[in-house]
């Protein structure tokens, strides 16, 4: 059997992709570090990502879902008021990464150069 591809005249559409946890932790760090609103579609609904979102809340950065925009997976928007990196604010107790070594990794290299002191935890498997 011979078969031949030819080049498409065009291409047209959206392209689905399903939510996915390491592209969520950092979409939700460099939103935080942004100045003013952000959309992430199709954030992952995993624990992981959640942990994210539960420590940058503590610095004070905004996080909103709309179920009005959805992903290909049928994932809500998460809108991100973003406050720039001089906008994070000190934390009023630990950093909770629960198991998540991705949210301890990359916050802990996002917060090293602040000017406040934060205290990352985790679960015991992560401590």
């Amino acid at each position: 059997m011979i078969v031949t591809v030819r080049p498409a005249a065009a291409l047209a559409g959206t392209p689905g992709l399903p939510a996915d946890k390491s592209i969520a932790h950092r979409s939700a760090m460099l939103a935080a570090i942004a100045d003013g609103e952000s959309e992430i579609v199709g954030f992952s609904d995993a624990a992981d990502p959640a942990s994210t979102v539960a420590c940058l809340r503590q610095l004070g950065v905004r996080f909103e879902t709309r179920d009005d925009v959805l992903g290909a997976d049928g994932t809500p928007s998460l809108f991100v008021t973003g406050r720039g990196l001089a906008g994070l604010t000190e934390a009023d107790g630990p950093l909770d990464c629960g198991n998540s070594g991705t949210t301890m990794r990359l916050l802990a290299g996002l917060l090293a150069g602040l000017p406040f002191r934060t205290t990352l935890v985790g679960d015991d498997s992560l401590s």
